[in-house]
């Protein structure tokens, strides 16, 4: 069903779909089967969304980047976004193009996914998070409201970063000239958890498995199985996971 109100310049639209008042979809989107467009979303060309989707009211898809004079970085992007199928956005998400989101994944409220960027299936990017440029995130990740990824990360599978958490990736905290080979991601390894309110500084490396607790913040990198907590953080114990997903924690 395609609302009359709706603007659908598309011809590539699977059955089932419903289209929504005051939704918009450009020529050159592709919607799969049973997809929902709810009202006042845009759907930009070269989009492709899979069976299943949901996209709730006032979010934008395909967004163009735009340095406006005030951004050095070079801008560099295709015109595309590709959604897997069966995944949910939340009202009022922005994804940029050049993304690709995996099966089975939700994009919460207000969310905002930059270009280059991957997000794997069955992730969870929770309500205001910010996911930055070239972002690579790997399966099963949970990304908790208000968290920030900052731009040229790795967030490897079976991550878990805790609401409010943030990153930084350029050395020089913005106050020299911009220089692309300065900015240094976040690195998380497999099954880490960044608990609430954590920091990471440039380039810093989360160990498989390793905790940072809550409200640390971490300049060096965390070994696997460790964890690392205080301001600035320092190693503090070794987990050890026993079986039945318990931990045990030694000193």
């Amino acid at each position: 069903m395609i609302s009359k109100l709706a603007v659908v310049e598309t011809s590539v639209v699977g059955s089932g779909t419903r289209i929504e008042e005051f939704a918009v979809v450009r020529a050159g989107a592709e919607l799969g089967n049973d997809v929902i467009v709810h009202p006042h979303v845009v759907i930009e060309d070269g989009v492709v969304i899979g069976d299943g989707v949901e996209i709730f009211p006032g979010t934008y898809v395909g967004k163009e980047p735009k340095g406006a004079g005030a951004t050095a970085r070079s801008l560099e992007f295709d015109r595309r976004v590709n959604i897997g199928a069966n995944c949910s956005i939340g009202p009022n998400a922005v994804v940029y193009y050049h993304v690709t989101i995996g099966e089975n994944t939700l994009i919460g409220d207000s969310a905002s996914v930059r270009e280059r960027g991957t997000i794997g299936e069955r992730c969870v990017v929770g309500t205001h998070v910010t996911v930055g440029y070239e972002v690579r995130i790997q399966d099963r990740v949970k990304i908790v409201d208000q968290a920030q990824v900052v731009g040229k990360s790795l967030i490897e599978r079976d991550v878990f970063i805790g609401p409010g958490v943030s990153m930084a990736n350029d050395p020089l905290a913005g106050t020299g000239d911009f220089d692309e080979e300065r900015i240094q991601g976040v690195t998380v390894r497999e099954g880490a958890m960044i608990s609430v309110g954590a920091n990471l500084l440039p380039g810093v490396e989360v160990g498989e498995r390793a905790v940072v607790a809550a409200g640390s913040l971490v300049g060096r990198d965390v070994p696997a199985d460790k964890m690392a907590m205080g301001a600035p953080a320092k190693l503090f114990r070794k987990i050890n996971r026993s079986q039945g997903g318990r931990e045990r924690r030694e000193g």
